[in-house]
């Protein structure tokens, strides 16, 4: 099975559900990836500032992070290919790439993004960053 994974810019959470602007970027790789979870993909995805490790690790990241920086994220391979840079691939071409076709719906129309799970562990929980 394909690997898929999403390197991303220092972020504060993942949803993008964060203070009064909400990226609708985020919000939708966060629904698009939680899909193909559920679908048995393996994706995943490493935020700079939490999971700088990951940075380090993976030789095309690390080629990348020093030929083009932080501003050139997000990074999304697979299997050591680059599929995206410098934004979110859609969640057909994640579909493509993983060699999983067309997805069912979801079961009530609407994908979960489990942000009151994320909102009491993450810093949007009352830590004040948000």
């Amino acid at each position: 099975m394909t690997a898929i994974r999403i390197y991303e810019a220092a972020l504060c959470c993942d949803t993008g559900v964060c203070g009064v602007d909400v990226d609708e970027a985020l919000v939708t790789i966060t629904a698009d990836v939680r899909r193909l979870q559920e679908l048995g993909v393996d994706i995943s995805r490493h935020n700079l500032a939490n999971d700088p490790v990951a940075f380090t690790t993976d030789e095309t990241v690390r080629g990348f992070m020093h030929t083009v920086g932080s501003k050139g994220l997000p990074l999304t391979i697979a299997d050591g290919v680059t599929i995206a840079a410098g934004g979110y691939p859609t969640r057909e071409l994640l579909l493509e790439v993983a060699g999983v076709g067309a997805p069912p719906p979801a079961p009530d129309g609407r994908t979960e993004l489990g942000l009151s799970g994320a909102a009491s562990s993450g810093c949007c929980g009352g830590s004040g960053c948000c």
